[in-house]
């Protein structure tokens, strides 16, 4: 046993040899995977600033189109009201002249049926029409 032991300490004994494992990469490739991740950090920033250009862009749009939208409804607004006052405003006149209109009928109805005492041919054609 002792002789075992004494073997063992002169002579060790390795579990796995180093130098038979191949290396995974070499110095070449670990250069360039680092250059690869710095490229891919100043891609990524690059990416970042102009996705937040179109983010920035994107907002303006929808600003301008709320605004877009509200001159327009304002203005179909506006439309209305106006439409409304001018009906109004170019109906007046005429219900004047049909008040008028209709206020002379009645005077001169007034005065056939007047005139109709006198004459017995006009008292006869205003009850054939349902005036007299």
């Amino acid at each position: 046993m002792s002789i075992l032991f004494l073997l063992t300490l002169l002579f060790p004994v390795h579990a796995q040899d180093n130098n038979d494992v191949p290396v995974p990469y070499s110095l070449q490739d670990r250069d360039r995977i680092m250059r690869t991740e710095v490229k891919m950090e100043a891609l990524e920033e690059t990416m970042t600033v102009k996705f937040d250009s179109q983010q920035r862009q994107l907002d303006d749009l929808k600003t301008l189109f709320y605004w877009g939208f509200g001159i327009l409804i304002t203005l179909f607004v506006f439309m209305m009201g106006y439409l409304i006052w001018d009906r109004r405003t170019a109906l007046k006149p005429a219900l004047e002249k049909s008040a008028s209109a209709e206020e002379k009928i009645k005077n001169l109805l007034n005065a056939l049926r007047e005139y109709s005492r006198k004459d017995s041919g006009l008292a006869e054609i205003l009850r054939s029409h349902g005036l007299l």
